[in-house]
């Protein structure tokens, strides 16, 4: 194809992708309602246990629409996921050699469940973290929390944990591109351990030290699972090597 038919191609997939994100946006508009509801539900927890006023507060006439609509436009693009992903394999599928289709769909097919498995766990640690951030407030102090700002909280806090669940495919292709061994990666283990322990947490409350444990312990066993995983191929590769009397000391270096 010519540099025309690319931007051609690229433009008609685009608007296609873009179709597919307002038509998400509108059914999650539609049912911002009971998602609003539970994403409350943590505060309206706090008001039942504490003698003081608990709640969203709206600091503006349009807040309460530009709230739903943040919400729409995010939650509308899980939902049209799969319109916009399509049509962006679509777009760079023909350039790709079949091994690189391959890889390239075993590789989406395990980063999409990490990731909505992380923001599943994230909903499961973040009204503990609002529930025991609460426990700070000073004696006779209310929670009034801008309704804004709670829900890029709570939506941020998922993006967080669905992104770290997804690392350790990045280090497996990183594997398979010839970057970094799998002997390399197994033994940066220490360094993966503090750097999910802090992680974790950032993440979760000083004081919430189970949902900490149970993080750090996810995110290390995705990792040593990546690792595994990383040194199980490079044995293939060396057996590759030498079956084709290649030096195999060339394929993990």
């Amino acid at each position: 194809m010519s540099l025309g038919a690319h931007l051609l191609e690229f433009r008609r997939r685009l608007m296609l992708a873009a179709a597919g994100l307002l038509v998400g946006m509108i059914v999650a508009f539609l049912v911002t309602d009971p998602i609003i509801a539970f994403i409350v539900e943590p505060v309206n927890k706090i008001a039942e246990e504490r003698d003081a006023l608990v709640g969203l507060t709206f600091n503006s006439v349009t807040e309460p629409f530009d709230l739903r609509m943040r919400m729409a436009f995010s939650i509308g693009i899980f939902l049209s996921a799969p319109i916009w992903m399509w049509q962006i394999w679509a777009f760079v599928m023909p350039g790709l050699t079949r091994k690189e289709i391959k890889y390239t769909l075993g590789f989406m097919a395990a980063a999409i469940p990490l990731f909505f498995a992380g923001c599943y766990v994230g909903t499961l640690v973040v009204p503990h973290v609002i529930e025991l951030m609460a426990n700070f407030t000073p004696e006779g102090a209310n929670n009034l929390y801008s309704a804004k700002m709670y829900y890029d909280f709570v939506f941020k806090m998922m993006m967080v944990i669905g992104v770290a669940f997804v690392l350790p495919v990045f280090l497996v292709a990183l594997n398979f591109a010839g970057i970094m061994s799998g002997r390399a990666i197994l033994k940066g283990w220490r360094v993966a351990v503090l750097i999910a322990t802090t992680f974790a947490a950032l993440a979760t409350p000083a004081a919430d030290v189970v949902s900490m444990l149970m993080l750090a312990g996810m995110l290390i066993v995705l990792y040593f699972a990546a690792a595994g995983l990383s040194v199980l191929l490079d044995r293939r590769k060396r057996k590759q090597r030498i079956a084709a009397g290649l030096d195999p000391d060339i394929a993990t270096a």
